[in-house]
Order: structure tokens, then sequence, then C-alpha cells
């Protein structure tokens, strides 16, 4: 007997995708969700939209357990916001930040060498 190979997916085009529709992919929680949040990244340092979009992203599940060793997905959100460097998106990195459990915040700043995240400047 032999087993059907599942059709392969394309993959989705991501850099013509509205903020809308990739924050919808992220949420669908499937194997592109990664590339979803790194698009909105790079769209934060000058799309406000797209850092609210991101911020919002971060309180999700998926993106808080979805983990690449020590970082998550979050975490690897609220990164790239701080390192947008604009007013905006460092707020919605505030926000995002605040958001997570206390132990996490001890952790991502460790990552992150700081002690406040007001401090940190990551850069990308």
């Amino acid at each position: 007997m032999t087993i059907p190979v599942p059709p392969q997916r394309s993959e989705p085009p991501v850099r013509e995708m509205s903020n809308t529709e990739l924050a919808e992919l992220v949420r669908a929680g499937g194997p592109y969700r990664g590339k979803a949040v790194f698009e909105l990244a790079d769209r934060a340092a000058t799309d406000d939209r797209a850092a609210t979009v991101l911020g919002e992203l971060t309180m999700l599940p998926v993106l808080r357990n979805d983990r690449l060793h020590l970082v998550s997905l979050a975490w690897a959100a609220i990164i790239a916001l701080l390192a947008a460097k604009t007013p905006h998106a460092r707020q919605v990195a505030y926000r995002s930040f605040a958001a997570l459990a206390e132990s996490e915040q001890r952790d991502l700043l460790d990552y992150l060498r700081c002690d406040r995240i007001e401090d940190a400047h990551p850069q990308v």
C-alpha cells in the first residue's frame, strides 16, 4: 500500500499581502506564520499600522508559545518593534512587553542584556 503524498502548498507571497492578510496568516497558525511575522516586522519602521498589528499579534498564544530555543515569535516581534526605532513602534513594543508574564519579561530583558525595556536598542 502506498501512502499518498499530500499536495504541496505554494508559499504565500507575503511581500504582496496586506497587513490584514498577514495577520490572518499568523492567526491561522500554519507553517508560514513566521514569514508573516517577519514581513510585518520589516514594515514596522515605515508603517505604523504594521507595527500596531504586530503588537496585537504578540498577545496570541500561537506567537507566545512558538519557540526556537529560548526565543518565541512574540519576542521576535517585540525585538523587531524596538529595532524599528520609531516612537510608535517602540510604544507598541512596550505595551507588548508589559503584557508578557513577569518571568517572560525577565527572560527577555536578560536576552536583550538590559535592565529595562526602554533601554533596549536591538539591531536586526
